[in-house]
C-alpha cells in the first residue's frame, strides 16, 4: 500500500467514526457531471468569422498567450483540459461556435453546423448544452433582443432561439442524452426607464413563442440576471420575470452565481426554487465586484452551493454547468481549476455527516449543529478527494500543472 492510499484509509476510518461512508460518497460524486463552458477557450469569440466584436454588456480582460482560434484547436485544450479533471461530463457550446465555410446568419442554423462537435463529444463519451447567442451582433447592437420593440428585429432572435433548440433536439437525440438548451440575454436599459412592463411583456411573448413546440431531448432553461454593462438601470429578464415564467411553463431555471447583488447568493436560493420548479440549471461563477464571471474558487460560496445540492439528494434535479471566462489566465487552466473546485466542493458535501446534523436541529441541539459543522472543516477531506482522482486516473494534488506547462510551451506558445 503506498502513502497515497494509506492517507485514504486513516481518513476514511476518521469519516466512519461519525456515520460517513466515503466510498459510498466517492460513487456518488462519479455520477454528478459538471457542463464544460466552452467559451473559456476562445474569450467567447466564437467562429462566425464575422468581425462581430465582443459585445452586449459582456467583456473579457487580458491577453495570455495561446487563445482558441479555431474548432480544433478549442477541442484540443478541452481535451487537455479533460485530461486533468477526474470523472465524465459535458460540454456546453454556445450558438456561434458553429463550423461553416460560408457564413450562416443566425436564425438560419443547423444541426450540421453543429455536427462536429457532436461527434466530437460522443468520442469524449460526454454530454452536450447548447445556448443560443442573443449577444455580439448587429442586432444586438441597441441592448434589445427577444424584448425589443422593433418586431422584425424580436423575430429574427425568436427564430435563432427556435433553431437552437431543434439543434440541442437533435444533439439529445445523437448523444442519447438530454441537451439543456438555455436562453439568456442581455436586454435593458442604461438608465432609468420610462416603462418596466411593455419589455417584459414583449419578452413573455418571444419566449412563447419560442417554445411552443414540445421536444423529447432538451430540457429548455431560462437565465435572469441583476445588471449588465449598458443595462445598470433596467434588465427586462430579471430574477423575478423567469422565476413567475418557469413555475408558470414548469420548467428549469438557470440561476447564476454572478447575476446577483454581491450580498445574495443562490445557494439561499436553491432549496427554494425546487419547491415550484422541477429542475435547475446552475451557471458556477464568482462575482467580484461588477465582474459577474471570474474562475471558480473553493470558497464559502461554492460550498454551500454543493452541499445544498448534495445534502439534499437533488443531483438528479439540479443541473451543474460553469460559467466564466478569464483571458489573465492559462486557459486550460481556468477550466481545470474551475472543475475541480466544484467537484470538491461536491465531495466535502457529500462526505458531512447530515443525518447527524439534522438530528441535532430538531432537537434543538444547536450547540452540537456548531460544534461539529466546525470540526469538520479540519477533517481530511484532502485525502479522500486525492483517492478519487487516483482511481479516475486524473492527476492528484497541484501534479497537473507540471505537464499544463509543457503543454504551454508545445502547444499554446506556438499559436
Amino acid at each position: 500500500m503506498n502513502n497515497l492510499e494509506t492517507t485514504y484509509e486513516i481518513a476514511k476510518e476518521q469519516y466512519a467514526a461519525l456515520g460517513v461512508d466515503t466510498e459510498a460518497a466517492i460513487e456518488r460524486l462519479k455520477k454528478i457531471p459538471i457542463s464544460i463552458h466552452c467559451w473559456q477557450g476562445d474569450d467567447v469569440a466564437g467562429f462566425e468569422n464575422t468581425g462581430q466584436a465582443l459585445g452586449s454588456g459582456l467583456a473579457v480582460t487580458g491577453n495570455y498567450p495561446g487563445r482558441a482560434r479555431t474548432p480544433d484547436e478549442l477541442r484540443q485544450d478541452l481535451e487537455k483540459a479533460l485530461s486533468f479533471i477526474p470523472g465524465d461530463h459535458r460540454l456546453n457550446l454556445h450558438a456561434i461556435y458553429l463550423e461553416s465555410d460560408t457564413p450562416v446568419e443566425r436564425d438560419q442554423i443547423e444541426t450540421k453546423h453543429f455536427q462536429g462537435w457532436i461527434d466530437w463529444c460522443k468520442s469524449q463519451n460526454l454530454g452536450l448544452d447548447f445556448n443560443p447567442t442573443c449577444f455580439s451582433h448587429p442586432l444586438a447592437d441597441d441592448g434589445m433582443t427577444l424584448s425589443s420593440p422593433d418586431k422584425g428585429v424580436r423575430q429574427f432572435w425568436i427564430d435563432h432561439c427556435k433553431a437552437s433548440r431543434l439543434i440541442a433536439n437533435d444533439m439529445g437525440d445523437q448523444l442519447d442524452n438530454p441537451s439543456i438548451t438555455n436562453i439568456w440575454i442581455p436586454d435593458g436599459y442604461k438608465d432609468t426607464p420610462a416603462d418596466r412592463f411593455a419589455p417584459r411583456q414583449r419578452l413573455k411573448d418571444s419566449l412563447d413563442e419560442i417554445l411552443t413546440q414540445p421536444l423529447e431531448h432538451t430540457i429548455d432553461a431560462v437565465e435572469s440576471k441583476l445588471f449588465g454593462i449598458g443595462s445598470e438601470a433596467f434588465v427586462a429578464g430579471s430574477h423575478e420575470f423567469y422565476l413567475g415564467y418557469a413555475i408558470q411553463k414548469q420548467m428549469a431555471l438557470c440561476l447564476d452565481a454572478g447575476h446577483f447583488h454581491p450580498t445574495e447568493m443562490i445557494s439561499e436560493k436553491i432549496s427554494s426554487c425546487l419547491l415550484y420548479v422541477p429542475r435547475l440549471l446552475l451557471h458556477v461563477s464568482r462575482g467580484v465586484r461588477w465582474d459577474s464571471d471570474h474562475v471558480v474558487t473553493f470558497s464559502d460560496e461554492l460550498q454551500a452551493i454543493t452541499r445544498e445540492i448534495v445534502a439534499n439528494k437533488f443531483e438528479d434535479r439540479v443541473h451543474i454547468g460553469l460559467d466564466f471566462f478569464d483571458a489573465s489566465i492559462n486557459r486550460v487552466a481556468a477550466w481545470t481549476i474551475g472543475v475541480r473546485n466544484t467537484l470538491r466542493g461536491l465531495l466535502l458535501g457529500l462526505l458531512e455527516p447530515t443525518d447527524m446534523l439534522r438530528k441535532a436541529e430538531l432537537e434543538g441541539d444547536f450547540t452540537t449543529r456548531l460544534a461539529m459543522q466546525e470540526e469538520l472543516k479540519a477533517f481530511p477531506m484532502a485525502a479522500v478527494w486525492d483517492e478519487y482522482c487516483r482511481r479516475q486516473d486524473a492527476p492528484v494534488s497541484s501534479s497537473w500543472l507540471k505537464d499544463l506547462k509543457s503543454y504551454e510551451k508545445d502547444v499554446l506558445s506556438l499559436r
